[in-house]
């Protein structure tokens, strides 16, 4: 996989790989290229990218599908860890840096209702079956 990771392989991997763990226990969660990041798929729709120094902003973490209202809280509530992404920002996701002390716990609630907002019926069935 190291093949078109921009950087990755000089950059503490660990985030990358925690955030694999979280959402591939998750029924029909998919990782795919795009845009030249990992990005995670629930069915055909997609609810995160990892990100590592997009366009040089020196962030390391992940552009999460959110609600705008979620969104303007995360922001307001701590700035130095979420902030508006762009491209998808307007849409309400919301970047989560990991180049900070992380909540790996919130972060994850996060991911799971982002999934939850794209996965389909089948797989959110399983899930709540687990």
């Amino acid at each position: 996989m190291g093949c078109g990771y921009h950087g990755w392989m000089t950059i503490e991997r660990q985030p990358l790989d925690r955030l694999r763990r979280i959402v591939t226990q998750w029924p029909e969660v998919s990782e795919k290229l795009s845009h030249g990041a990992p990005t995670f798929w629930g069915g055909r729709k997609t609810f995160c990218n990892f990100v590592d120094n997009h366009h040089g902003d020196g962030r390391m973490g992940a552009w999460v599908k959110v609600t705008l209202d979620m969104q303007e809280s995360l922001v307001a509530a701590d700035p130095e860890i979420y902030f508006v992404p762009p491209y998808v920002g307007h849409k309400g996701w919301v970047g989560v840096r990991f180049d900070r002390e992380t909540d790996w716990g919130q972060v994850e609630d996060l991911l799971e209702t982002a999934y939850r907002s794209v996965a389909p019926k089948r797989a959110l069935k399983q899930l709540d079956d687990l």
